[in-house]
């Protein structure tokens, strides 16, 4: 399985970026699929996760400006991400498959990872 991330790049605050995450090896079209990202020294975090049947579920500092949407006919997932901010500077990943538990989402598969850069 090989989750390829793309999109990522430099944007000034308040601008868009839009991330795609193709899947390969395997369909993921009734699993999880999501985003999570790492600032620099700091811990992996979620961003926003999708299920099969449409539920969606964002971190609180994305909700309203970020919106996650899949093609399981492509087996992809994107991250649509507007009045972006400093904050949101990261490497990004996507993932794949694996479960909710209390609420946490713990991916099976990983992607690489994309740089996002928002200047100031």
């Amino acid at each position: 399985v090989q989750l390829q991330a793309s999109g990522g790049g430099l944007v000034q605050a308040g601008g868009s970026l839009k991330l795609s995450c193709a899947a390969s090896g395997r369909t993921f079209s009734s699993a999880y699929m999501g985003w999570f990202r790492q600032a620099p020294g700091e811990e992996r975090e979620f961003v926003a996760s999708i299920l099969w049947s449409g539920s969606i579920y964002y971190a609180h500092s994305v909700k309203g400006r970020f919106t996650i949407s899949r093609d399981n006919a492509k087996n992809t997932v994107y991250l649509q991400m507007n009045s972006l901010k400093p904050g949101d500077t990261a490497v990004y990943y996507c993932a794949a498959d694996g479960g909710v538990v209390s609420g946490t989402y713990y991916p099976r598969y990983w992607g690489q990872g994309t740089q996002v850069t928002v200047s100031s």
